[in-house]
């Protein structure tokens, strides 16, 4: 039988003690939500060891993933344990919180360039991940649990993270040193909620989407389809989350002129799908949202797709 670590993050004014080991004694040790004390007692019932730890900060997080790590190996490199007995559950607020424990494995696990051992997969910069069980804390929210159409009861979320089947999925890494799982929208707005209009240029591989001479509106960068939607316009629709490529789309503002009667604007979409995309803005600072995650690129960035690099298991 497995053991079994649930990981969570502390509120913002939680306790400093994260391990239901440390619990005696301190009154202000942060405590599991209910739906991880739920998925405990249901692993416990099949028989497994499990321990809850609420992570405050990223040093925690660290030592829950160095129990995935395999045995020493002869190149010195820190590598995940492809027949460990402990299994992983990220019990997740948001796919903001998902992420970031990503980005704490691939920085675990990515070796240096002039480290690159043989066996790694060709286009790929880190090792197959371990698989992972997401536990949403809001068992309604439309996340990327839900697209993909994981468990999301704390029962089912025990059975599939005991049980054999995992999906592989593509990870985006970006040269900013995170990751992305499903997608970042780059576009600002109003404070009414209107799309403002920002200059970039846009590449996909080896061809321009927008050379920046042009406006935008939004320009989406997805794994998935969580992060397409500009003001309810679908950018992409068909992002498939494990196909190993980058899906791209770009919102040009285009004045049609009718023969008769009034001017007016439309929207006009540009796709690409390939293995990398750069954007680099004109603008001074260009609002994006990544993962759910809030930000402002300021420089060029590029994305890259590493197919198949981490798995969660799907019940």
């Amino acid at each position: 039988m497995y053991d079994v670590v649930l990981l969570s993050m502390a509120e913002p004014d939680g306790g400093c003690c994260g391990s239901d080991s440390c619990g005696d004694g301190h009154s202000d040790a942060p405590r599991p939500r209910v739906p991880v004390l739920h998925c405990a007692d249901a692993l416990r019932a099949a028989g497994a060891r499990v321990e809850t730890v609420v992570a405050c900060a990223d040093s925690e997080i660290d030592q829950v993933l160095a129990r995935l790590d395999g045995p020493p190996r002869e190149d010195g490199l820190t590598w995940p344990d492809a027949d460990g007995k402990t299994r992983l559950v990220i019990a997740v607020t948001d796919d903001g919180q998902l992420r970031h424990v990503l980005r704490r494995l691939v920085r675990r696990y990515a070796p240096a360039p002039s480290k690159r051992p043989a066996e790694l997969p060709a286009g790929r910069t880190v090792p197959d991940l371990p698989a992972l069980a997401v536990l949403p804390i809001d068992a309604a929210a439309t996340d990327l649990a839900a697209q993909l159409g994981l468990p999301r009861e704390p029962a089912a979320v025990a059975a599939a993270v005991l049980g054999d089947r995992a999906r592989r999925l593509d990870l985006l890494r970006h040269d900013g040193g995170s990751v992305t799982l499903d997608g970042v929208l780059l576009a600002g707005s109003t404070e009414g909620g209107q799309p403002v209009q920002w200059a970039g240029r846009v590449e996909v591989d080896d061809a321009v989407l927008t050379d920046g001479a042009e406006p935008l509106l939004a320009v989406a960068v997805a794994n998935g389809s969580g992060a397409t939607l500009l003001d309810g316009l679908p950018l992409l629709t068909n992002a498939d989350p494990a196909d190993g490529v980058i899906d791209v789309a770009v919102a040009v503002p285009v004045r049609h002129k009718p023969l008769f009667g009034t001017p007016r604007l439309r929207i006009e979409v540009r796709r690409a799908r390939g293995r990398a995309v750069s954007v680099t803005p004109r603008d001074a600072e260009v609002p994006f949202a990544d993962d759910g995650v809030s930000g402002e690129l300021t420089r060029k960035r590029s994305w890259w797709v590493e197919p198949s690099a981490w798995a969660v298991y799907t019940g």
